[in-house]
């Protein structure tokens, strides 16, 4: 059989075609892709796209297909999937080091391409769409939610691990008069958040969660868990517990995998995120055992395929001007990027999950808040 003939078969059974002519259907332009696929699996299907190989009008709902018909675990997996598998496996892929060359690869992009693509507040993740309309209003919505989550009241101190541009950090700070430090890895946010920070009472560190101390009322990490690495992922919850006055609050806001899995895509590691895994709820469980108490759990994964096609739109719209800065291979590696993982949580493969954790048990109860 042809590998033509294996790669149609596979396609077929998700309803995609080879050259069809519906959105959701592959244009092929090099036969060799074929080959490459079943070689390489999720790393040949990325960077053939990105070398112009293939094509697809609507790749967004292509991956939902892809995904909802499991065809993920159908195809072998390739040599270099199985190293890279193994490697992660055996070796701490976010020490320190590794850690500050991963976030820097890609949160120190230009910040333009941040600029045109986010909100206003610059707020990348999972935006909260419930009652929202625009992408400004969700995104506001989030942050909302968190603080009620949190219980915050004014002149509480609180840590954010994983601070980004500073948005919650901000936010925080303005709505509900509390103190915010906020730390990343990258130098280009830590920049950019303390530009924002005015006369808030925010400061914004360019620190290691690892290097961290003090004590918080309450603690937030936002999108940042998804860098921590299952090796790394006790000793994070033990800094947490460290960090945590007797009667605060931590909230994880993480994207989350329906599957215990110890390296992540192969393509999206070497491409976008170098090195990040998606931690499951075993990870987690295992990880705060006999250090804090799980009061609420919350998933908001839905609201991220409406959060990344906005980001999409603003990407194709702003790309007249960001071409300027970047080549046609990027352009396709990042439409790729926004719209494969559209289409990962429209599938409802990955959750994004918002857990409310105490350090000894809420009296009475932890009251969950939902907008």
């Amino acid at each position: 059989m042809s590998y033509y003939s294996i790669v149609g078969d596979y396609l077929r059974k998700a309803d995609i075609q080879i050259n069809g002519n519906r959105p959701w259907d592959i244009q092929v332009h090099n036969p060799r892709f074929y080959k490459r696929v079943l070689r390489d699996g999720d790393l040949g299907l990325g960077e053939s796209y990105m070398e112009q190989w293939w094509d697809c009008p609507q790749l967004d709902e292509f991956f939902t297909r892809v995904l909802r018909h499991g065809l993920q675990y159908e195809i072998r997996m390739g040599w270099k999937t199985a190293l890279y598998a193994l490697w992660a496996r055996l070796t701490n892929l976010q020490t320190k080091v590794l850690a500050k060359k991963s976030i820097r690869h890609h949160y120190d992009l230009p910040q333009t391409l941040f600029e045109a693509m986010l909100d206003k507040g610059m707020n990348y993740s999972c935006a909260y769409w419930e009652g929202a309309e625009t992408l400004e209003q969700a995104q506001r919505n989030k942050l909302e939610l968190i603080c009620r989550k949190l219980y915050l009241e004014p002149g509480m101190k609180v840590l954010d691990i994983g601070c980004g541009w500073g948005s919650f950090a901000l936010y925080a700070a303005e709505h509900y008069g509390v103190e915010v430090v906020g730390i990343t890895l990258s130098k280009n946010q830590v920049q950019y958040a303390r530009q924002r920070a005015q006369n808030l009472p925010v400061q914004f560190y360019l620190m290691d969660y690892r290097e961290l101390d003090g004590q918080y009322d309450r603690i937030v990490s936002i999108g940042m868990f998804e860098h921590v690495g299952y090796k790394n992922y006790r000793r994070f919850f033990r800094i947490v517990r460290q960090c945590l006055a007797d009667d605060g609050l931590f909230l994880l806001h993480t994207i989350g995998h329906r599957e215990t899995v110890y390296s992540g895509s192969p393509w999206l590691s070497t491409y976008i995120f170098p090195h990040g895994l998606i931690p499951s709820l075993a990870h987690i469980a295992r990880a705060h055992e006999k250090l804090l108490v799980l009061e609420d759990l919350h998933n908001i994964g839905a609201h991220y395929d409406p959060t990344l096609m906005e980001w999409h739109r603003r990407f194709e719209e702003h790309w007249p001007t960001l071409s300027a800065q970047f080549d046609q291979r990027f352009y396709r590696m990042w439409k790729y990027y926004l719209l494969m993982c559209a289409g990962i949580f429209r599938s409802r493969y990955l959750h994004v999950w918002q857990i409310v954790f105490s350090k000894n048990g809420v009296p009475g109860g932890y009251k969950s808040i939902r907008l």
